[in-house]
């Protein structure tokens, strides 16, 4: 709603001067977005580690990440407002990637081994379910509706400003069954019961030290890393600038852009529910491939789309294998860390997939401004999702 659908190309459309200066100031945002979470992923998950607790970081930074998204609210269809949106944005994503690394470094403590593909798959396909659901009421309730509820102003663009408010409200009501409803496996602090939060915090930076000082270039969880690192960058662009590709150059209007995202939305969950039973067949690192393979080829169908409905064709069959590229990946990963360390490898994970995501963005948005066509800065996508490809058959799975 907020990086891909709505936000994104109602900051693009109505508060940058045009659409190719907004797609550049969208991407040098989501670029130090990146870079943000790449330097501090990892430290953040050490010291989890060290503290013996994931669920207090996992709640304050959700309520940041709500806070900030309330504030976008402000953000009026005026140039003025360039700088608010983005900074809000930066606070948000950041945020949000934190609370990833502790989110996902729960999968392991609920799931059993022989399950963890399908459960990761489930996960991520019910998540692009409430996506639908959030969409569908974003475009019938809100944007669509004539007269606008709630005494909302279309000159102001209220409608579509008014959907960050249901997310932000979306994000709190369900995040709170993991809070209430799922227990977090306590675990004994290295630095001991009754250690300070500066020893834990010392301790954590001295043993993500340990760990990086040790890590061997050619162990699985190292190339894995560098793949992911790759493809992720890849994925995070599509994401970022799919529907600001869809506005700019097929001129679709917001309704359409919302009507594209919640279709995206089933087959993406769909794909993500499916490949979770293939993930537990043929193995995680196969299923990262095959998605792998499926993503570069309709990519290249959006890519070279010659009108908005061969791009719908290539972007839902892009949907099948958006979800379960990124499941698989995080069973993967779960496999091949170590469990006493589980919180800080999944902090590296994050930076593998942050430490170069700067670069997606910002390779697009200068690409784009630099032929002045959207067309060209699709293209650097396919090339990250190919070298991303082509490392990961250097990985060993088992």
């Amino acid at each position: 709603m907020i990086s891909t659908f709505v936000f994104a190309a109602y900051f693009t459309r109505g508060v940058a001067p045009d659409e190719t200066t907004g797609t550049l100031l969208w991407g040098n945002a989501t670029a130090i977005s990146a870079l943000l979470v790449a330097l501090m992923s990892a430290p953040l998950g050490a010291i989890a580690d060290q503290s013996g607790r994931r669920k207090p970081w996992l709640a304050a930074l959700t309520a940041i990440t709500i806070l900030a998204t309330l504030g976008l609210w402000g953000v009026l269809p005026d140039d003025a407002f360039i700088t608010r949106a983005l900074v809000l944005v930066v606070i948000a994503t950041v945020a949000f990637e934190f609370a990833s690394v502790f989110y996902n470094t729960m999968l392991p403590e609920i799931a059993p081994p022989k399950a963890m593909g399908r459960i990761s798959g489930i996960g991520w396909g019910l998540g692009y379910a409430g996506g639908v659901v959030c969409l569908a009421v974003s475009l019938f309730v809100l944007v669509q509706a004539d007269p606008p509820p709630f005494g909302l102003d279309a000159e102001t663009q209220e409608p579509v400003r008014a959907t960050v408010l249901l997310v932000a409200a979306w994000f709190a009501v369900f995040s709170l069954p993991i809070f209430l409803m799922v227990p977090e496996r306590l675990r004994p602090r290295p630095a001991g019961p009754k250690a300070s939060t500066a020893a834990i915090v010392r301790g954590g930076l001295a043993e993500l030290w340990r760990t990086l000082r040790a890590l061997d270039l050619k162990s699985p969880v190292v190339r894995f890393l560098i793949a992911r690192m790759f493809y992720a960058d890849g994925l995070t662009t599509l994401f970022t600038f799919g529907g600001i590709y869809a506005a700019g150059t097929f001129g679709m209007p917001f309704a359409e852009i919302i009507l594209f995202g919640i279709a995206l939305n089933v087959t993406a969950g769909l794909g993500a529910v499916g490949f979770g039973w293939i993930d537990d067949w043929v193995g995680p690192k196969r299923a990262i491939t095959w998605a792998l393979l499926g993503l570069i080829g309709f990519g290249v169908l959006a890519l070279a789309a010659p009108n908005a409905f061969w791009f719908w064709i290539a972007g839902m069959a892009l949907g099948i294998f958006m979800g379960p590229t990124q499941a698989a990946s995080r069973t993967l990963m779960a496999r091949l860390a170590p469990p006493e360390n589980r919180a800080e490898m999944f902090g590296l994970y994050a930076l593998s997939g942050k430490a170069t995501n700067f670069a997606g963005p910002l390779i697009f948005a200068w690409t784009t401004a630099l032929f002045d066509s959207q067309r060209a800065g699709m293209a650097t996508i396919i090339v990250f999702l190919l070298a991303g490809l082509v490392l990961l058959r250097r990985v060993k799975d088992g």
